[in-house]
């Protein structure tokens, strides 16, 4: 399947100048993104890129013992394989596809031609990682100091907004291994947000029917994520945020 005219639902794709995008667009196929498929695996060279439009992709780092944790999360406003153009052909994370979709695939020399070219793509995929770094080292404070239920809204504000929806399709087994911690301690922390009136939970469906509730009490992390991406991205941003 070919790139059609959904590619501006990526927006760092969006971003660019007519010009380049044009120039990349016969470049881009469009490919299902299934719920649990795996991108990448630690240590393995990078064949593809990805530029999620409705899917949602985590970083996740597994251990010897197969305990993993979640790094980071990537949706539309990104590409999944910084790793690629930052002088690697591997990375040390496993890319998991986490919400089911679609996204972008190009060919990993390509990815590499079009950043050597120091146009427009090379410095928005800068900006780019820089506010994927920071969401990692954010997340790796969050889940040290602050409670399961403010890693849960964290983790929701964050999936909502890469979608269009505010419905998640998502197993409190899948959560559990995404934030590295027990499942009992997401049903509770599920269950939490659900008596408060900000989520329906049921049968690996998670619906947020408040998300003013949940931004207020979410940690200070969601807030220094998304601004940062929003001060170094302003052209991509959030622009699911508003709903």
């Amino acid at each position: 399947m070919h790139a059609s005219n959904r590619h501006r639902e990526n927006h760092l794709l969006a971003a660019l100048p007519a010009a380049d995008l044009d120039r990349l667009i016969p470049q881009l196929e469009l490919v299902a993104a299934p719920l649990g498929e795996v991108l990448y695996e630690p240590g393995v060279q990078m064949q593809n890129v990805y530029f999620p439009i409705d899917s949602i992709v985590s970083l996740l780092y597994v251990m010897e013992n197969g305990a993993s944790a979640e790094i980071a999360v990537i949706g539309n406003e990104g590409i999944v394989g910084v790793s690629l153009f930052m002088g690697g052909e591997t990375t040390t994370s496993r890319a998991v596809v986490q919400s089911a979709g679609h996204a972008y695939r190009m060919r990993s020399p390509l990815l590499k031609d079009e950043f050597f070219r120091a146009g427009p793509m090379q410095k928005l995929l800068l900006c780019y990682t820089q506010s994927l770094l920071t969401q990692m080292a954010q997340t790796a404070a969050c889940n040290r100091h602050h409670s399961l239920d403010q890693q849960l809204c964290r983790w929701l504000l964050l999936s909502l907004d890469r979608l269009p929806t505010n419905d998640l399709v998502m197993t409190q087994e899948l959560i559990a291994n995404m934030l590295g911690v027990r499942r009992e301690g997401v049903t509770e922390a599920a269950g939490n947000l659900q008596r408060a009136g900000l989520i329906e939970y049921r049968r690996g469906h998670i619906t947020v029917l408040d998300r003013p509730g949940l931004e207020a009490r979410v940690c200070e992390c969601y807030a220094v994520v998304k601004n940062e991406c929003d001060r170094l991205l302003p052209d991509v941003g959030f622009k699911q945020s508003s709903r």
